[in-house]
């Protein structure tokens, strides 16, 4: 007998061609599937995401990764007063020009006069800087400061050597004299650390003066006294002058000081000392502008970093100094550091 079945039931209609592929969902074949996309790696960017959900607060949620940073309120520069600028390079340009005739009444035998002139702008260096500056024990710093003043002028005028060794034992003295001075009185010891820099930048200022008779008693010193103060009085003025048309780019907004003074002053001292190194014996114009450049580089740079310190003392609340002494600080200072440059240069190059 045969089955009543067909001998094709229950077989499996593909059994003989079947596709290696997946089943469609009609039967048939399933389309080829598409190109994945590449997995996220560190260093790749992020998968776009749908939107954000929001917390029960409202607010959506913040990743890790996202930096907030506050609004920074501008800060308005400080003005910058011209009248005050052409007073500053008036003082700056009368200092040059009297320690520059005072060098010219020294000679062998001769250096009291010019002495007296040193000492001068040492009183007046210690009166601007004990104000503006306003150490703990300011009358014991200033008188201890002029007591300095007179002794390294004299151990400048009669040591039998001329050298720098005598002005050192004078400023190192004068600093212990200051100190200890302080650490007797039982209100300033408390501050005698805050006044340690104070009397160290006082004392080693008026003893940086008194290099200039020190270098008037070597040959050639004279001259070399010339160009350098000549180059320092004209940075020093023509940067002020420029401050006064031209306080731009500002180097900061809360000192009243630009580049452009900065770098035109240094210029202009640098030849007017080429021009004077070819007039002065002993000198040529390549010399005498090379130590006019660091002179005068040394005085713009000391009277900007004044103009720093100042600011940095407002911003610090404490009450502003005395008007004239703060504005006679900044050329007082620069030609006190132009004085031991000069005599470096001096030994160094000539």
């Amino acid at each position: 007998m045969f089955p009543s079945t067909s001998p094709d039931t229950g077989r499996d209609p593909w059994a003989d061609g079947a596709p290696d592929g997946p089943v469609g969902p009609a039967g048939g074949p399933a389309p080829a599937p598409g190109p994945r996309p590449a997995p996220d790696d560190d260093t790749g960017s992020r998968r776009e995401r749908g939107p954000r959900r929001f917390r029960k607060g409202g607010a959506p949620r913040r990743s890790e990764d996202d930096d907030v940073e506050p609004d920074e309120e501008p800060i308005e520069p400080v003005e910058v007063h011209r009248p005050l600028s052409l007073t500053v390079a008036g003082f700056a340009a009368l200092l040059g020009v009297g320690l520059v005739l005072g060098a010219q009444t020294a000679g062998p035998g001769h250096r009291l006069p010019f002495a007296v002139i040193v000492f001068g702008v040492q009183l007046l260096f210690v009166l601007a800087w004990t104000m503006a500056m306003r150490p703990p024990a300011l009358l014991l710093v200033a008188l201890t400061s002029g007591v300095v003043a007179a002794a390294a002028d004299v151990a400048a005028v009669q040591t039998d050597v001329a050298g720098l060794a005598p002005l050192g034992f004078v400023a190192l003295g004068g600093f212990l004299l200051g100190v200890l001075g302080q650490l007797v009185r039982r209100v300033d010891r408390v501050r005698v650390t805050d006044s340690l820099g104070t009397t160290l930048l006082i004392v080693v200022g008026v003893v940086a003066f008194a290099t200039l008779i020190t270098l008037s008693r070597i040959p050639a010193g004279t001259q070399a006294i010339t160009v350098c103060l000549v180059a320092t009085g004209v940075a020093l003025t023509v940067a002020r002058l420029t401050d006064a048309v031209l306080a731009w780019p500002r180097l900061a907004p809360q000192v009243p000081r630009g580049a452009a003074g900065v770098v035109v002053g240094a210029m202009a001292g640098t030849l007017t000392s080429a021009l004077l190194g070819s007039y002065l014996v002993g000198f040529t114009p390549t010399s005498a502008a090379l130590i006019g450049l660091v002179t005068a580089a040394t005085a713009v740079l000391a009277d900007l970093a004044v103009g720093y310190a100042e600011a940095g003392r407002l911003m610090a609340g404490e009450p502003p100094t005395m008007w004239i002494a703060r504005h006679m600080q900044g050329p007082l200072g620069g030609f006190a550091l132009a004085a031991p440059a000069a005599y470096a240069m001096c030994v160094l190059f000539l």
